[in-house]
Parts: structure tokens; sequence; C-alpha cells
């Protein structure tokens, strides 16, 4: 690229001249003055040529300058100079920097760049800022070129030459925006910007807020070990949390999110900033909450919950103003400290049936995760998000599509259109079936029939040797829960759908017990509950050798209790095996195999069951909800013999 002299120029101006190499530098190397290239990919070939490089200035006298602003030069190329009378306001600032918000693109910033006459430092580190979060595409920009760019390159040019003139605001958010255009940490522009800020750092008067923007850029340049973030981080750890305000304690948790905090390191400082948080989430607007939960998620923070907790009840007031990402922050923090709240599970059902169709797809997504994880049946949130997956289901990701049908699955729950539901399921997984990961599809279809959706036509490519190979293939291979999961699946396809007559599942591909320690197909039961229907059991059996606890079956459930009948139906002792002519499967369902809000079984609970008919068993639940209104003795045992004998007299030992 070439760069010529301006024509017809306004202005009192003089004529910089720079003398060219041989060949046309490149031009990021021009701007600012560096010694190499600041391009990572290096220069473009250079081309032999002569020419000179010319630009025009407004010419002020000496003593116009002073720190803290930069003149823009309204011409063909821009160039800025610091300047003293001319400042803008404050509401000039405030008004710029609406209007950098308002820009979509790198070059309506520019263009609008050409507008301002005046500019502070603050607000030209600010233009860069807003090129950076329009250009950034993971840790390059989407478009390099936009680096040539004459205003750009005057306003890199004018921050180099007079570093020295900035204020300490306006010096490091400069820099931390070089950093986020992958500038060259070497080039003249960021040495100059580098030294500045340690000459700045040694005097020890940065505020809270120009320290953590400082961090920022030192992390950027050169990692959590580097010596200028240790000497910001002591000087952070002078200042008393409780003194900060609102906006410099979410800059510290930003820094320390970051990676300063890793590994535990700064946790006094942490604790401190914690037991402050508290005592502002009163004050903090839906960016802090989310940006909060973010940081504690990131450092790991699970001593925090009383913090946790704070912020889920300030979340409650912002769930209608959270942006998608925001929201996402806020749900994916919930779920990894295992905390749910009544009152923003209520602002949710409020909330979500209004956004369910105009969401992000990843937000919808995480809401139905988040209910899931946490047992949550909330069933105006599930038939909002069941009637947009049908319509909207053709623009989700296959990860989405299985992401949203799981939580159904878990829960046991069917909407009230559920046939178009899994007609579109079905529907995706025909025309895009290819594109699940293994996993996914494994964990969608398995989702499938615990709500007794039978995905007939696609086991048999499950069951085949490819795809268990790319089972084993991906990650870390074929764990116990998979090959539960691939089981179970097998299971159901012979018990509930008999025609089906594709390939088996390899007996090697197969578990004994659904019942594993973590995570499980079934879930424990619990143990007072169940001490308690044991002690009803050998007062309405006579002893405790005529039922067996805790029994394995050859079809790999676990039972909480089994009682053997023989033909005429008296009981059996539990060690007799021959003359079995009724099994009985006793059901002990404590709270954790119901809905954490309904008393609806979750859903490996529900096929657990439904299975156990199928295979002979009669069985009998007995719910913690109906055991735990139960007074006395008495009423324990007219109770299960009601459940278990429902058609026979008891007789008393």
């Amino acid at each position: 690229m070439y760069l010529y002299s301006p024509v017809g120029m306004r202005y009192i101006s003089r004529r910089l001249s720079a003398k060219s190499v041989e060949k046309p530098m490149c031009v990021a190397c021009l701007w600012t003055s560096a010694g190499r290239c600041i391009h990572r990919q290096g220069c473009r070939k250079l081309q032999p040529d002569h020419g000179k490089t010319c630009m025009s200035t407004i010419v002020r006298d000496p003593s116009f300058f002073t720190t803290g602003s930069v003149g823009l030069h309204r011409d063909s190329i821009p160039r800025f100079r610091l300047t003293q009378l001319h400042r803008p306001t404050d509401a000039e600032e405030r008004a710029f920097r609406e209007r950098l918000e308002s820009c979509s693109s790198s070059r309506q910033v520019l263009r609008l760049l050409r507008t301002v006459e005046i500019m502070s430092d603050t607000m030209a580190a600010g233009a860069l800022h807003r090129v950076a979060d329009l250009e950034q595409d993971g840790h390059s920009l989407r478009d390099p070129a936009v680096l040539e760019k004459d205003s750009l390159r005057a306003l890199c040019f004018q921050l180099e030459q007079d570093s020295s003139r900035l204020t300490d605001a306006g010096l490091v958010s400069a820099m931390f925006a070089c950093t986020r255009l992958y500038l060259d940490p070497w080039s003249t522009l960021m040495v100059r910007l580098v030294s500045e800020s340690q000459e700045r750092l040694d005097r020890g008067q940065m505020s809270i807020g120009q320290l953590c923007t400082l961090g920022q850029a030192m992390l950027a340049l050169e990692g959590p070990g580097c010596g200028m973030l240790e000497q910001v981080m002591e000087q952070i750890q002078q200042r008393e949390p409780a003194q900060w305000s609102l906006a410099d304690l979410t800059a510290v948790y930003r820094l320390l999110q970051d990676g300063v905090g890793e590994g535990g390191h700064y946790q006094s400082l942490m604790n401190a900033m914690h037991a402050h948080a508290v005592s502002v989430t009163s004050r903090m607007d839906p960016g802090a909450v989310s940006g909060l939960l973010g940081a504690l998620v990131t450092l790991n923070q699970t001593q925090a919950m009383p913090l946790v907790i704070s912020l889920c009840k300030q979340a409650v007031r912002h769930v209608p103003h959270f942006s998608d990402e925001e929201l996402i922050l806020v749900l994916g923090a919930l779920m990894h400290f295992g905390h749910s709240d009544s009152y923003f599970v209520g602002a949710m059902e409020r909330h979500m049936p209004k956004m369910a169709f105009t969401s992000h797809p990843e937000t919808i997504t995480k809401v139905m995760q988040y209910f899931g994880r946490r047992n949550i049946l909330s069933v105006p949130i599930f038939d909002a998000v069941a009637e947009s997956f049908v319509y909207r289901a053709d623009d989700y990701t296959t990860s989405q599509v299985a992401r949203q049908i799981m939580p159904f699955g878990k829960l046991g729950y069917l909407p009230p259109n559920a046939a178009q539901v899994f007609r579109k399921v079905e529907a995706t997984l025909h025309t895009r079936f290819s594109h699940f990961q293994p996993r996914t599809l494994l964990n969608l279809l398995h989702s499938c029939i615990l709500v007794e959706r039978f995905p007939v036509n696609f086991v048999s490519k499950v069951f085949n040797s490819y795809f268990l190979q790319q089972l084993q293939e991906q990650g870390t291979g074929i764990d116990r829960i998979i090959l539960a999961q691939l089981t179970q699946l097998y299971m159901t396809v012979k018990l509930e759908c008999p025609f089906y007559e594709g390939p088996r599942l390899l007996p090697k591909y197969r578990v004994k017990s659904f019942l594993m320690v973590g995570r499980s197909l079934e879930t424990p039961v619990d143990v007072h509950l169940y001490n308690y229907v044991k002690t009803g059991l050998v007062d309405l059996l006579g002893a405790r050798s005529y039922f067996a606890s805790k029994v394995l079956t050859p079809y790999c459930y676990t039972l909480d209790v089994e009682i053997k009948l023989d033909e005429e139906g008296y009981v059996l002792p539990a060690s007799h095996n021959d003359d079995v002519y009724k099994r009985i499967a006793i059901c002990i369902d404590g709270q954790r195999r119901f809905t954490t809000n309904t008393r609806r079984l979750l859903g490996k609970e529900a096929i657990k069951q439904r299975h156990l008919r199928l295979l002979g068993y009669e069985v009998v639940q007995i719910p913690y909800y109906e055991f735990e209104k139960l007074h006395n003795k008495t009423d324990v045992v007219e109770y299960l013999h009601k459940k278990v004998f429902p058609h026979s007299y008891r007789l008393s030992w």
C-alpha cells in the first residue's frame, strides 16, 4: 500500500517527510516506527520503490499542547495532537462513547473518527477498543487490513509520539486496546507505552481501575508470571477492598478471573473481596451480577456460597433485563455451585415463555440444562421450549437439539405437543444423523426412551461396530455410563419394541448393574427411609428372613426390597429359589427419585418401574410423601399391608 500526500489542505499545515526504505514498508511498521513488523504473519512481500511519505497536520503554538487530549485533523489523512484549550467536555465524551457503541463495523468507527475535531486520550483509546470489539475473532483479527487505515495509523502514531503526555487512564487503556488488536509487543508504540506505564506504576498513584486495566494489558503481553503484573497486584493488595467502588471491585474480579487468580493465588484478597461484595450486591446491575458469578466459577470459589446466594437474589430482579450472554453466565454459575432459588425459578417462569421464540438458541439450551441439572420441572418453561423447538430446531446445532430434549427425558415429562416435538426430533435425526457427535447422539436417544419414545429407526446404527468404534475414539472412550446407556437402550428395544429385528448389542458392551458410584441410571435408596420401611416389614411379615434387600436382578436393576410368593400367595423365605410364583419389587422412593418441586418420578426411575413390570415383577411403590404421614408403628404396618397385600387379610403375629 502506498501513501500519498494529501491535497487541498484548508488549514495551516506543515509537511513531515519520512524517507522510505528501498522497498515499501509494511504500513503497520511505518506508523508505529517499529523495528520489525507488528503483524504476526510478517510483512507482505516488499516491492522496490523510492517514494516519500508526506503527512499534514495542524500547527499550533507549542504552549497549546498539554496532557490528556488529542486533536483530530478533519482531512483525508487525519492527524492527532494533544491540546489543552479544547479538551472535550464530559457531555461530549459521553456522546462520543454512545456513538462508538452504536457502530456495528470498524468502517463506521473510522468514519466516526473523521467527524471529531477534538478527542481526549481516553476517547482515542475507546475507539481502539471498539475496533477490537468488532474485529476480534479468537486470537486474531477478522480483517488485519483494518490496521492499515489512515485514521488508526494517525491515532497510534500520535499515541507513540506523545505517550508521556497521556493521562494514567488514557495510557493504560490505550495499551490494553493495542494488546486486543494484537500489535507486536516489540513495536516502538508498545515499548513506549509499557515503559511509560512502568514509570507511572512506580509512582504508586494509579487508581484500582487503572491498575486493573494495566494488569489486563500485561497479562496479555507477558502472561501471569510478569513482574510488572506482580507489582500491580502488590499495589492492589495494599488497598482495603471495603473502600473500593463497585466498578473497582468488578475490575479486580475480572483481572483475577483472566488468569491472575489461578491456582489459588491471592485467596486472602479474594476472601476480603467476597465479604465486601455481599454488602453491595443490591447495587449491582445485570452485567455486574453475571460478571461476578462468571468470575467465581472460573476461580472455583466454592467457599463463597454466601456471595453466590446473594448474587442469585439480585439476579431475580434482573431476569427480564439480562442479555443472552449474561443469562448464560448466571445459569452456568448456578449449575456449577449447585444452587437454586424458588424466586429465581419463578422469575424465569414469568419471563421465559416470552423469550422462547426470540432468544439465542444457546440461551434456551442453557435454561433447559439448568432446570434439568437441578431436577426442577417447570411446566410453563418446558411447554414454551417444546413449542419453540418445533419451529426453531432447524436452526439449532445438533448439540443444542440434544441438550434441549434431554431434560424432558431426565425429568420424565411429555409436553402437550409431544407428538410434534418428537416428530421434529426424528426429522432432525434423519437429515443430520452424521452431524451428531457419538456421545451426543447416544444421550439424545437414551433420553427418548425415558419418556417412552422409541427411536427404533436409529438403534440399528447405534449398535453397529462402526458407531461403537466412534464412541471408543471420542474423548475418554467408552466408560461405564455409556455402556449402561447402551444396555438400557438395547433392553428397551427388546422389551418394548418386539418387532425390532436389527443388530444386537454385543455382550461385551453390556453392564450387569445400572447402579454405579457417581452418575448412575438408578438412584440409590434413601437409607433413613429404607430403615423405617424395613422395620415395618419385619413387623408385618414376622421375621427379617422373609424379604431381601438391595437385590441385583439378572436385568441390571437393583431392587430395594424383594418379596417372593408361592402359587397360593404365601410368603417364601428370601433364600428360597424354588416354587417362586410371584416376585414383588418394593420401590422405596425417597425425595431424590422425584423432581425437586413436584411428585413426578424422574425418568430413570419411571423406566425402571416400567421395565420391572414388563419383566413380570409386581411393583409396589412406597413414596416418601406418603410414608412421612405415618405417626406410629401401627400406622406403618397397616400402610405396608395395604400396599404389599391389598387383597389379603392381615394376621397378627
